[in-house]
Order: structure tokens, then sequence, then C-alpha cells
């Protein structure tokens, strides 16, 4: 995960020596519920949800070209994840968990004659973190995942440095065999779990504010 993070670093101050125009984006949005589970073998499997609710934050984004951009983003969201283990039984609870994404994304924008209304779209790539609030026994308290993201929005000007930032997005945090979410059960112990994966797609908008143009 730091060599993500190092990568992410690097290819945005590289970004930032070719600027055409630098900009600070805030978000805030909803993102909807998504379940997933996870299997420890055929009698042994969790299943749980994370609930939607509000994600906020803020980006960093530089213009290498006209309609081409690179941006640094964090996201937040403050929830909770009902869980149950399955094994002789059913163990049941609900987690109180933080949930931050860091990605670097790359931004296509296309072009409307008025020049008011500004679409755009993009993928994203970086990591997730997932901290459980309230652990007991033997709970994992945090755990990072390797993330990606797509999104479809975009920017109102209301003048020639402040705008509206519309859109739409999904948010992944990928999980390998072995990994799975281990969070919160208070007893499912070690062992390979399957492949799962975390799907978060979100609705919101934001401001927008030009530095340098």
């Amino acid at each position: 995960m730091k060599t993500i993070i190092y990568t992410i670093s690097m290819a945005l101050l590289s970004a930032c020596a070719h600027a055409q125009t630098m900009q600070l984006n805030g978000y805030a949005g909803y993102v909807f519920d998504d379940k997933f589970d996870t299997y420890y073998s055929s009698t042994e499997y969790l299943e749980g949800k994370i609930k939607g609710g509000l994600m906020w934050g803020a980006g960093f984004e530089v213009r290498l070209k006209n309609y081409y951009g690179a941006e640094l983003i964090y996201l937040r969201q403050d929830t909770e994840a009902p869980v149950s283990f399955y094994r002789n039984g059913v163990a049941s609870r609900t987690i109180d968990l933080g949930v931050n994404f860091i990605m670097l994304g790359g931004v296509r924008y296309m072009t409307v004659s008025s020049g008011k209304v500004e679409p755009f779209g993009g993928l994203m790539l970086g990591i997730a973190t997932y901290n459980n609030k309230n652990p007991v026994d033997t709970d994992l308290t945090s755990m990072t995942k390797f993330a990606w993201g797509a999104r479809l929005g975009t920017n109102v000007w209301m003048s020639e440095r402040i705008g509206i930032r519309l859109q739409a997005y999904i948010l992944s945090a990928v999980q390998s065999a072995g990994g799975g979410f281990y969070i919160g059960t208070g007893g499912a112990g070690t062992g390979v779990s399957s492949y799962s994966t975390i799907f978060q797609f979100g609705l919101g908008g934001g401001l927008v504010l030009k530095l340098k143009t």
C-alpha cells in the first residue's frame, strides 16, 4: 500500500510541473447500501452490509491540457455495517465504521458550445481504509485495500473561477483470497476466504474553485 501512495504522489507532482490550470474541488453526496459476503469454508461464512449515507471530501486537480486532468481525491464516510457470522449458529452485531478513500483520478473533459457547462468522465485508482470504531474481542481495528472507481459528471461554471460540480460515481474496494472483510465478528478466526468485492454507488455535487488559469 505504501507503494501505491508513493506512486500517486509522484504522479501528481509530475502533473503539477506541467499544469495549465489548478483547482480545488469540494464534494458531498449520498452513497447507497452495499452487501458483501466472505466464505471461509462450506460451513463458515460472513454476511454484512455497508449502510448508505453521506460521503464528503475534497480534491486537488491539475489540467495538463484543455481536456485532460489529474486529481488527488480524499473521500470519507461514517456509517454502520451490520454483520452476521455463521458457524454452528449465527453471531450478529453492528459495527461503527469509518471509510476513507485516497484516489488518483484521470479526468477527460468534453466541450460544449456555451462554455458554461463542462461534461467529464474518468477512472480512479488508489486505496480504501476501513476503521472499526467499536472493536470487541479479537476484532481487527482497521484494514487497507486496493480500490478503484469511475465517474461521470459535469462542471457548471458560475464565473471564470467558481463552479458547481455534479457527478455520479462508483467506488470499489477489492478483496483477494485470504483477505476477507474480517471486521467485527469476534470469532471468525483465521482461514482462507473467497474473493469478494465491495461496490458503493453514489450521487453528489460540490464546488469548484480555480486557483490558476
